[in-house]
């Protein structure tokens, strides 16, 4: 007996446990959805899964200034995309490897990266799997990326971090910031693709779920995709931080919080900043 509409939306709507499911490797390397990914990444209309292009010019030259990026730099960029940074960073001749876990963005980053003549080491990998006896003296995670882990994976990404710096090497990374947890309202939204949406090619229907935990300041964005054929979820999870949670977590994992800004553009922090990007040194 099929299920009737309502049970259908009682799961639609169902607010899950914190962290309770993962499905981040479903929305990076689906071969479908990965193509839009890279299209939403390159384009410079929208800021969904990367920022624009303005902005990541300003955070590459304020990044190699401010860590005296050069021929002799050794940087690894954690969750690198299509390559925004890395081969931004390439053109100081600094040795960068790149590592994400998106077939479609790595590809896309070597064929730039062997039209522009840049030395860079691509690596498609999952970044919490990723080893190499190789020392760093920058690394980097940008654009949140911390934040769509839950504690574990923190603690296990943080430990890699650990091993993989110089003793005066640094990371650069960004987190989101309690002002925005506070700007978020929960809701649900509900949209229609006849024909080569984001999700499919094929037409269906998807919800889009946004719950806030209180406790935990976590943030959801649940989407319930409906084909024809199939039913499928996806959840995007976003710990929020102040500076002071972002620092202690740091701490607790062998590392002290030296700076912090707005943004991986060096600009000043206040309690409105929406972001909040830190530098870290081991303790």
């Amino acid at each position: 007996m099929k299920e009737n509409i309502f049970n259908i939306l009682q799961k639609i709507n169902h607010k899950p446990e914190p962290y309770e499911y993962y499905t981040t490797p479903e929305l990076w390397c689906d071969p479908y959805i990965s193509k839009q990914m890279l299209a939403t990444h390159l384009s410079d209309d929208v800021e969904l899964a990367s920022r624009k292009k303005e902005f990541i010019d300003r955070s590459v030259n304020w990044i190699s200034e401010r860590f005296q990026i050069k021929n002799n730099s050794k940087i690894c960029d954690f969750g690198c995309g299509p390559g925004l940074y890395t081969s931004r960073f390439a053109k100081h001749s600094a040795f960068i490897i790149g590592i994400d876990f998106s077939e479609t963005s790595i590809n896309y980053a070597k064929e730039q990266a062997e039209k522009n003549n840049l030395n860079i080491d691509y690596v498609l990998q999952d970044y919490l799997q990723f080893e190499t006896d190789k020392k760093f003296d920058l690394i980097t995670m940008i654009y949140c990326d911390f934040c769509v882990l839950n504690p574990k994976q923190r603690r296990l990404l943080l430990k890699k971090f650990y091993n993989f710096l110089e003793n005066d090497g640094k990371i650069l990374l960004d987190v989101s910031s309690y002002a925005q947890y506070e700007a978020r309202q929960e809701g649900c939204l509900c949209e229609h693709s006849a024909k080569n949406g984001f999700w499919s090619s094929e037409p269906y229907y998807v919800f889009h779920n946004h719950f806030k935990y209180e406790q935990e300041h976590l943030l959801l964005d649940k989407f319930s995709i409906i084909e024809e054929s199939m039913t499928r979820e996806n959840y995007n999870w976003l710990q929020c931080y102040t500076v002071q949670t972002i620092i202690e977590e740091f701490k607790q994992n062998g590392f002290k919080v030296v700076e912090y800004y707005a943004n991986v553009a060096g600009d000043c922090y206040d309690d409105t900043a929406t972001e909040i990007a830190i530098v870290a040194e081991k303790q």
